[in-house]
Protein backbone atom coordinates (compact mmCIF):
# COMPACT_ATOMS: atom_id res chain seq x y z
CA UNK A 1 0.00 0.00 0.00
CA UNK A 2 1.57 3.21 -0.57
CA UNK A 3 0.80 5.93 1.78
CA UNK A 4 0.63 9.72 1.30
CA UNK A 5 3.69 11.80 2.62
CA UNK A 6 2.22 13.96 5.89
CA UNK A 7 3.11 17.51 4.86
CA UNK A 8 2.14 18.46 8.20
CA UNK A 9 4.14 16.52 10.61
CA UNK A 10 7.05 16.51 7.56
CA UNK A 11 9.52 17.63 10.59
CA UNK A 12 8.69 14.62 13.65
CA UNK A 13 10.41 12.23 11.72
CA UNK A 14 13.80 12.19 9.61
CA UNK A 15 13.62 8.57 7.75
CA UNK A 16 16.49 7.01 5.61
CA UNK A 17 17.16 4.28 3.06
CA UNK A 18 20.27 2.78 2.56
CA UNK A 19 22.06 -0.42 0.74
CA UNK A 20 25.62 -1.59 1.45
CA UNK A 21 26.40 -1.88 -2.21
CA UNK A 22 24.23 -1.09 -5.25
CA UNK A 23 25.64 -4.32 -7.44
CA UNK A 24 24.52 -7.63 -6.62
CA UNK A 25 24.43 -10.84 -7.44
CA UNK A 26 20.85 -12.29 -7.98
CA UNK A 27 20.06 -14.58 -5.22
CA UNK A 28 21.52 -13.27 -2.52
CA UNK A 29 20.46 -11.17 0.35
CA UNK A 30 19.77 -7.43 -0.41
CA UNK A 31 20.24 -6.06 3.17
CA UNK A 32 18.15 -2.54 3.14
CA UNK A 33 18.75 -0.12 6.66
CA UNK A 34 15.56 1.72 7.22
CA UNK A 35 17.48 4.48 9.97
CA UNK A 36 14.54 6.56 11.97
CA UNK A 37 15.07 9.63 14.43
CA UNK A 38 12.87 11.24 16.00
CA UNK A 39 11.86 14.72 16.59
CA UNK A 40 8.28 14.37 17.33
CA UNK A 41 9.49 15.79 20.89
CA UNK A 42 8.04 12.58 22.88
CA UNK A 43 8.39 8.61 22.11
CA UNK A 44 6.68 6.81 19.46
CA UNK A 45 5.52 3.21 19.42
CA UNK A 46 5.79 1.70 16.06
CA UNK A 47 3.08 -0.94 15.50
CA UNK A 48 0.96 -2.80 12.93
CA UNK A 49 -2.61 -2.67 13.14
CA UNK A 50 -3.37 -5.38 11.49
CA UNK A 51 -4.17 -3.91 8.18
CA UNK A 52 -1.22 -1.34 7.96
CA UNK A 53 2.12 -2.20 8.32
CA UNK A 54 4.31 0.32 10.23
CA UNK A 55 7.43 -0.28 7.65
CA UNK A 56 6.56 -0.60 4.47
CA UNK A 57 8.65 -0.86 1.15
CA UNK A 58 7.84 -0.16 -2.00
CA UNK A 59 10.34 -2.17 -4.52
CA UNK A 60 9.60 -1.38 -8.57
CA UNK A 61 12.00 -2.92 -11.66
CA UNK A 62 13.40 -1.09 -14.74
CA UNK A 63 10.04 -1.03 -16.32
CA UNK A 64 8.70 0.79 -13.34
CA UNK A 65 6.47 -1.98 -12.81
CA UNK A 66 5.77 -3.17 -9.23
CA UNK A 67 7.72 -6.11 -7.98
CA UNK A 68 5.79 -8.93 -6.49
CA UNK A 69 5.62 -9.19 -3.11
CA UNK A 70 6.63 -12.77 -1.14
CA UNK A 71 3.44 -12.34 1.27
CA UNK A 72 2.23 -10.07 3.78
CA UNK A 73 4.94 -8.40 5.24
CA UNK A 74 5.25 -8.50 9.27
CA UNK A 75 7.35 -6.59 11.32
CA UNK A 76 7.55 -6.40 15.18
CA UNK A 77 6.72 -3.51 17.59
CA UNK A 78 9.47 -0.58 18.09
CA UNK A 79 9.17 1.99 20.29
CA UNK A 80 11.66 5.03 19.38
CA UNK A 81 12.26 7.43 22.24
CA UNK A 82 12.37 11.12 21.95
CA UNK A 83 15.38 12.54 20.14
CA UNK A 84 16.53 8.65 19.26
CA UNK A 85 17.81 7.12 15.92
CA UNK A 86 16.97 3.36 15.48
CA UNK A 87 17.94 1.45 12.27
CA UNK A 88 15.86 -1.10 10.98
CA UNK A 89 17.34 -4.05 8.68
CA UNK A 90 15.44 -6.11 6.40
CA UNK A 91 16.67 -8.43 3.59
CA UNK A 92 14.78 -7.32 0.82
CA UNK A 93 14.79 -10.32 -0.90
CA UNK A 94 12.98 -12.16 1.65
CA UNK A 95 10.10 -10.09 0.84
CA UNK A 96 10.09 -9.45 -2.63
CA UNK A 97 10.32 -11.84 -5.58
CA UNK A 98 13.27 -10.58 -7.14
CA UNK A 99 14.34 -13.29 -9.11
CA UNK A 100 15.22 -11.67 -12.24
CA UNK A 101 18.48 -9.80 -13.28
CA UNK A 102 18.19 -6.09 -13.85
CA UNK A 103 17.90 -2.58 -11.99
CA UNK A 104 15.58 -1.99 -9.19
CA UNK A 105 14.78 1.31 -7.14
CA UNK A 106 13.13 0.36 -3.80
CA UNK A 107 11.52 3.43 -1.33
CA UNK A 108 10.76 1.98 2.58
CA UNK A 109 7.46 3.97 3.79
CA UNK A 110 6.51 4.87 7.66
CA UNK A 111 3.26 4.76 9.04
CA UNK A 112 3.02 6.56 12.14
CA UNK A 113 0.72 5.60 14.95
CA UNK A 114 -3.09 6.01 14.24
CA UNK A 115 -2.66 8.55 11.53
CA UNK A 116 -5.22 7.34 9.32
CA UNK A 117 -2.90 5.35 6.76
CA UNK A 118 -0.73 8.58 5.81
CA UNK A 119 3.19 8.58 6.58
CA UNK A 120 6.70 9.05 5.52
CA UNK A 121 8.54 8.05 2.90
CA UNK A 122 11.97 7.71 2.79
CA UNK A 123 14.85 8.83 -0.05
CA UNK A 124 14.66 6.12 -3.06
CA UNK A 125 17.88 3.84 -3.75
CA UNK A 126 18.93 1.90 -6.93
CA UNK A 127 20.60 -0.95 -7.13
CA UNK A 128 21.33 -3.57 -9.81
CA UNK A 129 21.31 -7.46 -9.82
CA UNK A 130 23.43 -10.01 -12.01
CA UNK A 131 23.27 -13.42 -12.88
CA UNK A 132 26.92 -13.56 -12.52
CA UNK A 133 29.58 -16.30 -14.18
CA UNK A 134 29.36 -20.39 -12.74
CA UNK A 135 32.68 -21.50 -12.04
CA UNK A 136 31.90 -24.75 -11.00
CA UNK A 137 28.91 -26.84 -10.22
CA UNK A 138 27.97 -30.39 -8.82
CA UNK A 139 24.62 -32.43 -7.91
CA UNK A 140 24.75 -34.30 -4.70
CA UNK A 141 22.28 -36.53 -2.86
CA UNK A 142 21.44 -35.48 0.45
CA UNK A 143 22.49 -37.80 2.92
CA UNK A 144 20.18 -40.44 4.60
CA UNK A 145 17.62 -38.80 2.53
CA UNK A 146 17.32 -40.74 -1.08
CA UNK A 147 15.88 -38.83 -4.38
CA UNK A 148 16.24 -35.22 -2.62
CA UNK A 149 19.05 -33.75 -4.48
CA UNK A 150 20.95 -30.50 -4.31
CA UNK A 151 23.10 -28.39 -6.26
CA UNK A 152 26.18 -26.34 -5.45
CA UNK A 153 27.47 -23.94 -7.70
CA UNK A 154 30.68 -21.51 -7.81
CA UNK A 155 30.03 -18.10 -9.07
CA UNK A 156 32.60 -15.57 -10.12
CA UNK A 157 30.91 -11.96 -10.08
CA UNK A 158 32.58 -8.19 -10.43
CA UNK A 159 30.29 -6.25 -7.32
CA UNK A 160 31.20 -2.25 -6.81
CA UNK A 161 34.92 -2.48 -6.68
CA UNK A 162 36.00 -5.76 -7.00
CA UNK A 163 35.80 -9.36 -7.96
CA UNK A 164 34.32 -11.77 -5.57
CA UNK A 165 33.82 -15.84 -5.55
CA UNK A 166 30.08 -16.95 -4.63
CA UNK A 167 28.57 -19.87 -3.50
CA UNK A 168 25.04 -21.05 -4.23
CA UNK A 169 22.96 -24.08 -3.16
CA UNK A 170 19.73 -25.15 -4.92
CA UNK A 171 16.92 -27.38 -4.56
CA UNK A 172 17.23 -29.68 -7.56
CA UNK A 173 13.54 -30.75 -7.44
CA UNK A 174 12.11 -27.32 -6.93
CA UNK A 175 14.76 -25.28 -8.93
CA UNK A 176 14.24 -22.78 -5.26
CA UNK A 177 17.48 -20.64 -4.41
CA UNK A 178 18.18 -21.74 -0.62
CA UNK A 179 21.30 -19.42 -0.24
CA UNK A 180 23.81 -17.63 -2.17
CA UNK A 181 26.31 -15.21 0.01
CA UNK A 182 29.75 -14.30 -1.13
CA UNK A 183 32.79 -15.99 -0.02
CA UNK A 184 34.87 -12.99 -0.15
CA UNK A 185 37.23 -11.04 -2.42
CA UNK A 186 39.15 -13.33 -5.24
CA UNK A 187 42.39 -13.11 -6.82
CA UNK A 188 41.53 -15.34 -10.32
CA UNK A 189 45.74 -14.93 -10.49
CA UNK A 190 45.14 -19.20 -9.77
CA UNK A 191 41.97 -20.88 -10.26
CA UNK A 192 39.87 -21.34 -7.45
CA UNK A 193 40.00 -24.89 -6.30
CA UNK A 194 36.69 -27.04 -5.54
CA UNK A 195 35.23 -30.44 -4.48
CA UNK A 196 33.21 -32.76 -2.19
CA UNK A 197 33.73 -34.43 0.38
CA UNK A 198 32.19 -37.55 1.89
CA UNK A 199 29.78 -36.17 4.17
CA UNK A 200 28.79 -33.47 1.05
CA UNK A 201 30.01 -30.99 2.05
CA UNK A 202 31.55 -28.62 -0.32
CA UNK A 203 34.93 -27.28 -0.03
CA UNK A 204 36.19 -24.44 -1.83
CA UNK A 205 39.56 -22.79 -2.02
CA UNK A 206 40.73 -19.27 -3.53
CA UNK A 207 43.70 -16.68 -3.33
CA UNK A 208 41.96 -14.05 -1.65
CA UNK A 209 45.55 -11.74 -1.64
CA UNK A 210 49.03 -12.07 -3.27
CA UNK A 211 50.14 -14.39 -0.32
CA UNK A 212 46.90 -16.37 1.06
CA UNK A 213 44.32 -18.69 0.44
CA UNK A 214 41.06 -19.09 2.13
CA UNK A 215 39.38 -22.57 2.55
CA UNK A 216 35.68 -22.65 3.07
CA UNK A 217 33.16 -25.42 3.69
CA UNK A 218 29.55 -25.09 2.89
CA UNK A 219 27.13 -27.58 3.92
CA UNK A 220 24.01 -29.03 1.63
CA UNK A 221 21.69 -26.61 3.70
CA UNK A 222 24.04 -23.16 2.22
CA UNK A 223 25.52 -22.70 5.79
CA UNK A 224 29.06 -21.99 6.30
CA UNK A 225 30.71 -24.54 8.22
CA UNK A 226 34.40 -23.74 7.99
CA UNK A 227 36.91 -21.45 7.12
CA UNK A 228 40.74 -21.17 7.12
CA UNK A 229 43.40 -18.93 5.96
CA UNK A 230 46.62 -20.67 4.45
CA UNK A 231 49.82 -19.75 3.36
CA UNK A 232 52.46 -21.08 1.28
CA UNK A 233 53.79 -24.24 3.41
CA UNK A 234 56.62 -25.07 0.62
CA UNK A 235 58.05 -24.20 -2.70
CA UNK A 236 54.16 -24.49 -4.18
CA UNK A 237 50.91 -23.22 -3.60
CA UNK A 238 48.27 -24.91 -1.21
CA UNK A 239 46.47 -27.88 -2.83
CA UNK A 240 43.59 -29.17 -1.96
CA UNK A 241 42.86 -32.85 -2.09
CA UNK A 242 40.67 -35.60 -2.02
CA UNK A 243 41.47 -39.03 0.23
CA UNK A 244 40.53 -42.66 -0.44
CA UNK A 245 38.57 -42.28 2.54
CA UNK A 246 36.66 -38.88 0.60
CA UNK A 247 38.30 -36.48 3.13
CA UNK A 248 39.04 -33.30 2.02
CA UNK A 249 42.22 -31.50 3.52
CA UNK A 250 44.51 -28.61 2.34
CA UNK A 251 48.13 -29.95 1.94
CA UNK A 252 51.48 -27.94 1.68
CA UNK A 253 50.43 -24.82 3.33
CA UNK A 254 50.57 -23.18 7.31
CA UNK A 255 47.39 -22.27 8.46
CA UNK A 256 47.24 -18.93 8.80
CA UNK A 257 46.30 -17.71 13.12
CA UNK A 258 45.52 -13.70 12.88
CA UNK A 259 45.78 -13.69 16.76
CA UNK A 260 49.85 -15.27 16.62
CA UNK A 261 50.15 -12.96 13.73
CA UNK A 262 49.41 -9.94 15.73
CA UNK A 263 50.93 -11.11 18.83
CA UNK A 264 54.06 -11.16 17.07
CA UNK A 265 53.90 -7.90 15.11
CA UNK A 266 53.02 -6.56 18.98
CA UNK A 267 56.45 -8.45 20.57
CA UNK A 268 58.25 -6.29 17.57
CA UNK A 269 56.98 -2.97 18.12
CA UNK A 270 58.30 -3.37 21.87
CA UNK A 271 61.63 -4.51 20.66
CA UNK A 272 61.76 -1.26 18.36
CA UNK A 273 60.69 1.10 22.10
CA UNK A 274 63.55 -0.12 23.76
CA UNK A 275 66.24 2.69 24.48
CA UNK A 276 69.33 2.41 22.51
CA UNK A 277 72.44 1.22 24.88
CA UNK A 278 75.16 4.30 24.85
CA UNK A 279 78.50 3.33 25.05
Amino acid sequence: MVMALLTTAHGQLAVTLRLAKSQYLAGEAVVAVVSITNHAGQDITFYSDGRTQWLDFILKDSRGDPVTPRGRSAFGKMTLKAGETLARQVNLAEHFILSESGTYTAVALIHMPESSGAGFSTNRVLFNQSPGTAYWTQKVGLPGKPGQIREFRILNFNGDQTAQIYAQVIDDKTGRNLRTFALGDVLMLRKPLVTVDKQQRLHVMYLGTPSMWVHCQIDTDGQLVGREIHQRGGSGDPQLLTFPDGTVRVTNSIVYDPQAAEAAKAKIRKASDRPAIGN
